[in-house]
């Protein structure tokens, strides 16, 4: 079965968070966990990071927007990545550190 082209951005944001030695899991999905939780969750340097990954011109739901406005609300970082701005990824989490 080929990847959708969300899972070929998420894999990407893998790759990067592996890179830079950052802790992560996707939840489960599914129905088995709270909806609109990020597809990452995240921990860099103490701090609690929310990616949720989007290929082309997918939209976040109102869900998941409740939950990155939270995340942040509580401090945290909260990010939509797509093929388009992994870059821009990769320079916030670096001004994390």
């Amino acid at each position: 079965m080929a990847a959708t082209p969300e899972k070929l951005v998420k894999d990407k944001v893998k790759k990067l968070l592996d890179s830079l030695g950052i802790y992560h899991f996707s939840p489960p999905g599914m129905g088995l966990g709270r909806a609109g939780i990020p597809d990452l969750v995240c921990c860099y340097n103490g701090k609690f990071l929310g990616i949720e990954c989007k290929a082309g011109k997918g939209k976040t739901t109102a869900l998941q927007e409740r939950e990155l406005d939270a995340i942040r609300a509580a401090g945290g970082f909260a990010f939509v990545v797509r093929e388009t701005n992994l870059e821009e990824l990769k320079e916030q989490l670096t001004c994390l550190k």
